[in-house]
């Protein structure tokens, strides 16, 4: 049974036997609080483009990112190591449940990593004047390497005039894996901009 996460609460990742998880799949999604057909609640707004999100991982050594390589993006979608794969860029986040998907091989990471902070941001957001305020339904999930939802974090708060989002982060403690739910906003700019704060 899926577990709902509050802001702050930390669980612990591992198989309903008890034994070490393998791999997750972490889903994110997000709808477009306004009607993207336009009218009066689009020039409301001030934005006459679809909200572009963008999911990224910055994955950490000693929580640290030591190098831009290290970033899964669209621009990047494999880490190098080969254990973390971004699924691909969704443009609008229309449709239900993921809008992006971020697979990890824990059991496989180098051992160096011992953190992947998950994060969103608004491509363009101050071209096209866009926020996390017209953003809801805002939500981040693990799901085991069976393809079922453990935990789930949604994001419930006022994020007016946020333009990125620090959703959550996996982290690896004595030996297990946990997962924490940050849901911080932030007005950066992009993901070269949130990456910094982790360097």
């Amino acid at each position: 049974m899926s577990v709902s996460l509050q802001k702050g609460q930390k669980v612990e990742l591992k198989k309903e036997s008890g034994g070490a998880l393998t791999s997750v799949m972490v889903g994110l999604g997000w709808d477009e609080a306004q009607p993207a057909s336009g009218g009066f609640f689009k020039s409301l707004f001030n934005s006459t483009e679809e909200i572009d999100c963008d999911a990224s991982a910055i994955i950490c050594q000693n929580g640290k990112l030591v190098s831009n390589a290290d970033l899964v993006y669209f621009g990047n979608l494999k880490h190098r190591s080969g254990c973390v794969t971004h699924m691909g860029d969704n443009l609008t986040g229309n449709g239900e449940g993921d809008d992006e998907q971020i697979l990890v091989n824990l059991q496989q990471l180098p051992p160096e990593y011992d953190k992947i902070v998950f994060v969103v941001n608004i491509f363009e957001c101050t071209s096209r004047h866009q926020h996390f305020g017209m953003i809801r339904n805002c939500f981040i999930r693990i799901c085991d390497d069976k393809g079922k939802e453990m935990c789930r974090y949604n994001l419930s708060e006022n994020y007016d005039n946020m333009t990125a989002m620090i959703f959550g982060e996996l982290y690896r403690h004595n030996g297990a894996w946990k997962f924490n739910a940050i849901g911080q906003g932030t007005s950066d700019t992009g993901i070269r901009v949130l990456a910094e704060r982790f360097k």
